[in-house]
Parts: structure tokens; C-alpha cells; sequence
């Protein structure tokens, strides 16, 4: 069943990325996820990047979709149904470590605001970093890293977060980004004996697990997921190699 909405408020995130959010009093988490519709797009997954009564979507413009959510303005209105999806365990772990790379960022925001956790967030350039002034509102500390060293740490996410590991010994990794980034920071928690749980991506028609776009091995990410445990992505072969275009067909990511 689908709820319409307002568009109550805009922020322009970074010169590609908008917010936009709207009343919806349906309960979500830290981490789920919902559909969103609006005449002369498909119908499309967001994550949540505010959960409470008043929620919002963070929207990069990255094809004609987003760019006609783009193209919201004030009193608006969207269709939306959910949430769906399995939100991050913010009770397994105290001492906890956020990450969020791009526009996946957004994700991770309503973690930050509810644990306080120390936070890495990290973008391509300095331009391209999103939301950094409402993770320092909330976030104990906040570090970010840029591939070009144009702001903070000259590097990628994965390298700043071995560091600050090493310095504070965290007992998990809590993180949504681009799933090679992903796929090395899974790699690097195995190795320095960290626990994690990683917001996944795919390619979701239905929203409800009945579609079957989404399948990773065994797992539909929308109904398993999107959040997994450091266990099941240990199980999974498609993770950080392979994944599923609109019409099925396995496309390689690296």
C-alpha cells in the first residue's frame, strides 16, 4: 500500500545532491529503505535519511529519475511505500564506528543521530562531501577523507579507517557507500578481527522480495537486507564481483 506525501523542505546537499523531506508517520529504522514514485520516472528505492515522524530522501542526480526528483519544489507531492528492509543492530555493539562514502552517506545519518558514534565520511573530492554539518552536530568525533586530499584525509575511507582503529579499537564498523568501497572495508574488518554491518545495493523492482531483481547468491536484499552482518557477506560470492541489470543479466564489478 502507498502513502503521498508533501515535499515540506529542500536542502541543496552538494551542487548534485538534494533532500527532500515530508510527514510520514509511519514507524522506520536506522537503515531501511522505501519506494518512491512520481509521474514521469519508475518507481525507485531511497534509503531513509531522517526516520522520524518527519522523514527525508537524500537524492544524488545520477540519471533521468533523480533528475526529475530534482525537479520537486515545495508542496509537491511523492508517492512513496514502505519502509522495507532490515535497518542496522544498534544495540549488538557499544563502542561502534559509522562510515558512510558518497551518497550513501545519507543512510548512515540517522545512526549518527541516535548513537552519537565516532564518524569517517568520505567523497571523491571536497565538493562532493555531503551532510558533513549534520553528522558534527551528533557525531562524538567526525573525520572525513577525500580521494584527492582536497579536505581532511588524503585517501579513501578504508585507509583512515585502519588507522583510527588502530587508535581506538572499535568493536564494529557501521557503513553504506559504494560496494567496492564496501568490499575493501569488509575486507579490512576480516583481517583486523572487526565486526560490521554493511547497507548493501541492488537493483529492486517490487521493494517486497517477490520480484527476485535483487537476489545476491541466496539473499534478496530488500527483504534479508539491505543491512547485512560480517556472517552472511562472508557467504556471499556476488559481494564486491558481480551483480544484476534491469532485465537480470550478471554484469561484473570488478
Amino acid at each position: 500500500m502507498s502513502d503521498v506525501v508533501k515535499v515540506i523542505s529542500i536542502t541543496e546537499e552538494a551542487y548534485d545532491t538534494k533532500t527532500f523531506e515530508f510527514q510520514w508517520d509511519e514507524k522506520a529504522s536506522p537503515g531501511q529503505f522505501i519506494m518512491v514514485w512520481v509521474p514521469g520516472m519508475e518507481e525507485i528505492p531511497m534509503s531513509l535519511s531522517k526516520t522520524n515522524r518527519i522523514k527525508s530522501i537524500t537524492v544524488k542526480k545520477i540519471g533521468k529519475d533523480t533528475e526529475r526528483l530534482h525537479g520537486l519544489g515545495l508542496g509537491d507531492s511523492i508517492r512513496i511505500r514502505g519502509p522495507y528492509g532490515n535497518g542496522f543492530d544498534l544495540k549488538k555493539n557499544k563502542n561502534m564506528l559509522i562510515i558512510g562514502g558518497g551518497v550513501g552517506t545519507a543512510a548512515v545519518i540517522p545512526v549518527i543521530k541516535e548513537t552519537g558514534a565516532d564518524t569517517i565520511i568520505g567523497a571523491r573530492t571536497d565538493k562532493d562531501v555531503i551532510m558533513d554539518d549534520v553528522a558534527g552536530q551528533y557525531a562524538k568525533n567526525l573525520w572525513i577523507a577525500t580521494d584527492d586530499g582536497s579536505r581532511g584525509f588524503h585517501g579513501n575511507v578504508v585507509q583512515l579507517m585502519r588507522e583510527k582503529i588502530q587508535e581506538k579499537r572499535y568493536d564494529t564498523v557501521l557503513a553504506c557507500g559504494p560496494e567496492i568501497m564496501q568490499y575493501y572495508l569488509y575486507k579490512a574488518c576480516v583481517e583486523l578481527g572487526t565486526d560490521c554491518q554493511l547497507s548493501l545495493e541492488r537493483h529492486m523492482k517490487c521493494g517486497a522480495g517477490v520480484c527476485g531483481c535483487c537476489v545476491m547468491d541466496e539473499m534478496r536484499v530488500c527483504r534479508d537486507g539491505p543491512v547485512f552482518t560480517k556472517e552472511q557477506i562472508s557467504r556471499m560470492k556476488d559481494f564486491g564481483t558481480s551483480k544484476r541489470d534491469e532485465a537480470g543479466r550478471i554484469i561484473k564489478i570488478r
